[in-house]
C-alpha cells in the first residue's frame, strides 16, 4: 500500500489530495520520510553508462 491510498481520519478524504491541514501535514511528513526517488529511466541510463564504461576499460586495458 502506498501513501496515496491513505484516508484522512479528520476529513475522510484521500491524504494525497491534502483537503485539510491534517492531510497536508501528513503528506509533508511522509514525503520527508520517503526521501528523493530515482526514476526507472534514470536508473537504466546509469546502468547503461556503467556497462559501456566497463566494456571500454576491458577493451583498452588488455
Amino acid at each position: 500500500m502506498t501513501w496515496e491510498h491513505l484516508v484522512c481520519a479528520n476529513c475522510s478524504g484521500p491524504v494525497s489530495e491534502g483537503r485539510c491541514s491534517v492531510c497536508r501535514a501528513s503528506r509533508q511528513r511522509l514525503d520527508r520520510e520517503r526521501g528523493p526517488q530515482i526514476s526507472p529511466t534514470l536508473l537504466a541510463v546509469l546502468a547503461g553508462i556503467v556497462i559501456v564504461a566497463a566494456l571500454l576499460l576491458q577493451r583498452f586495458a588488455g
